[in-house]
């Protein structure tokens, strides 16, 4: 009771220090299951482990195969919960790079660190590539944390992103193929029967994956599931079509999983985004006792097999050699630029489905007794605490050694896509201003993107939008919602990692009463909440620019707006066409030479014939 009760503690103490630090939770929780597992053997006293993961006739978790068929079914939540948030419009912007990483990127990968494994550490060939093929997955849940605070282009994190989600499922099934290659046959691979078994892999991993996701959605659109089961009946269907799949074809259900994830991932459900909340809890959690059980269970005797200078070679090769090997090859015609590709190169921590199927099908090859087998966990637990631990502690110096690291967030965050935001948002773009905005109203963010916005459905107080890489060059924060709770608590919480340049929200109306305590962080107009601004856009939906002569004529136009209820200040334009944002109440701004604008919304301002042609006077 001790140990199970210790791995779910220890394992949430790691996630915390990871959000704490701002490191990749999988760093924590490998060191711990190590000092818990094979390094507590050298200082207990009778040379134990604190946490023995399998039953040795003493003490243990789990008896016989016990923890594999735990670690099996975990990967299948793991991964079913990677296929949810798959979709394919926004993988279909990503361009072509993408599609080159996760099949060039996984060729190179794949033969390049079979061969250095072969030769360095002398290794068969089956096992070389079961080894190559575990270490091509990068995954979402170890570059996310590392990217989380490196403000960098939107291409380059979108790539990272992306390769990291969609190449999870591949390596798992290459994987998958290579370990059938040494399993039937007697390790003799491209036999009849091995072919056929890789077909059975696919035929009935995608045909039970897309079949019990239509059942499941149809299930849910109909009601037969009533709510407070909705997350429960979806857990155990994932475990039903992983297992069912697993017992037609072996090995089969990973597919299967990740195919479910993705099919229903692209579907209109009603309650997706609370299955979403769901399963990244559960994941969380499974993650969590998962390393930690992982790396409890190496023994200090697999830890000296490697515990030499073949291991460096071999790290060094595949990350120094393959890796950027892969990008540069992946991505030439592209758009990226020498230094952008230099960084992809250098980032690419391995995660969580690495080390899951590495230590299950490692096992089953030592308990098989193939020549070799004993090297597969030790070496990958190797490269992914490694290239995590690397990438983790010099992402960010690299960053700004190649030159991509933004020294200035540009990007501007608006909280709440109403026609407010929507008309605010899309004048910004044509102003070639890079805008993303947020909102829990689906029918809000469709309307945005059909302006050609980028909008996404989030909930801002769940804090799965500051994992949001995308949205690493955000430097100005805006909240136009109508809560004025929601726009506190936005300017609150995001201030220091999207407002770093600036960050407002509206007034409120007690606020507007009260000009005297206007906020610092208002936004616009002190005499314009959300109803008024509202107001003006439902009669006079359209930005105006205005040439500004000097300090004085700005400071009039200003004093225009505040008395013309339909005529609200948001943006100073510069001659080079950059835009800055006007806080509430302030007449700070001096133009400084021709060619700057007022840029306002609502009714047009009236100028005389003197104003609009100063050369006749």
């Amino acid at each position: 009771m001790l140990e199970l009760a210790g791995i779910i503690i220890l394992g949430i103490i790691a996630q915390w220090v990871a959000w704490r630090f701002k490191l990749p939770a999988i760093l924590p929780l490998i060191l711990i299951g190590l000092l818990v597992g094979p390094i507590a053997t050298l200082y207990t006293e009778d040379g134990s482990k604190l946490i023995e993961p399998i039953w040795n006739g003493e003490k243990g978790l789990f008896p016989g195969e016990g923890l594999y068929y735990f670690v099996s079914l975990a990967i299948s939540v793991i991964l079913f919960e990677g296929g949810l948030t798959l979709k394919r419009a926004e993988i279909s912007n990503v361009g072509p790079v993408i599609t080159k990483l996760i099949t060039i990127g996984t060729i190179v990968t794949f033969f390049g660190a079979g061969v250095a494994a072969h030769y360095i550490f002398g290794l068969s060939w089956q096992i070389s590539f079961l080894f190559s093929g575990l270490i091509i997955v990068t995954g979402p849940t170890v570059i996310t944390p590392i990217l989380r605070n490196i403000p960098l282009k939107k291409d380059v994190s979108a790539v990272l992103k992306w390769e990291g989600i969609l190449i999870d499922p591949i390596g798992a099934l290459v994987a998958v193929l290579v370990f059938e290659f040494i399993s039937v046959g007697e390790g003799q691979a491209f036999t009849q029967t091995a072919l056929i078994e890789f077909g059975k892999i696919i035929l009935f991993g995608t045909t039970f994956g897309f079949t019990f996701a239509h059942a499941l959605a149809f299930a849910i659109k109909r009601n037969f599931i009533p709510h407070y089961l909705l997350n429960v009946v979806s857990l155990s269907t994932v475990l039903l079509v992983y297992v069912e799949s697993d017992l037609f074809a072996h090995e089969s259900g990973l597919l299967a999983v990740v195919v479910m994830g993705m099919v229903m991932g692209n579907m209109n459900l009603p309650n997706l985004k609370e299955l979403l909340y769901f399963k990244e809890s559960l994941s969380v959690l499974l993650i969590s006792i998962l390393f930690i059980l992982l790396a409890a269970n190496i023994n200090i005797s697999d830890l000296e097999l490697i515990y030499n200078w073949n291991t460096v070679a071999l790290f060094a090769v595949i990350v120094f050699i393959i890796r950027p090997i892969g990008v540069f090859l992946s991505s030439q015609g592209s758009n990226l630029k020498f230094n952008e590709k230099l960084f992809i190169g250098w980032v690419g921590p391995r995660g969580i489905v690495a080390a899951g199927i590495a230590s299950l099908f490692g096992s089953k090859l030592v308990l098989r007794g193939e020549a070799g087998a004993e090297y597969i966990t030790p070496l990958v637990f190797m490269i992914v605490l490694g290239t995590v631990l690397l990438n983790a502690t010099t992402a960010r110096f690299f960053a700004k050694l190649v030159g991509v690291f933004l020294k200035k967030s540009e990007g501007i965050l608006i909280i709440g896509a109403s026609k407010l935001s929507r008309l605010i948002g899309n004048y910004l773009r044509k102003n070639n201003r890079h805008v993303v905005l947020i909102d829990n109203n689906q029918n809000n963010v469709e309307k945005a993107k059909k302006l050609g916005l980028e909008a996404i459905t989030a909930n801002i107080f769940s804090d799965t939008l500051t994992d949001n890489i995308e949205l690493n060059d955000m430097g100005y924060l805006m909240a136009l919602t109508g809560n004025s709770d929601i726009n506190k608590f936005a300017i609150n919480k995001f201030q220091r990692q999207f407002g770093e340049n600036g960050a407002f929200r509206l007034v409120n109306t007690e606020e507007v009463n009260d000009p005297d305590n206007n906020p610092k962080e208002g936004l616009f107009s002190h005499t314009d909440d959300f109803i008024q601004l509202m107001d003006t856009v439902r009669k006079h939906p359209t930005i105006h620019e205005i040439d500004l002569d000097d300090k004085e004529h700005y400071d009039e136009l200003i004093d225009i707006t505040y008395e013309e209820r339909d005529i609200v200040p948001l943006f100073t334009k510069s001659p080079d066409g950059s835009i800055e944002i006007i806080p509430a109440n302030s007449k700070d701004f001096n133009p400084k030479g021709e060619g700057y604008k007022l840029v306002y919304l609502g009714k047009e301002i009236e100028v005389t014939k003197e104003e609009k042609n100063p050369e006749n006077e």
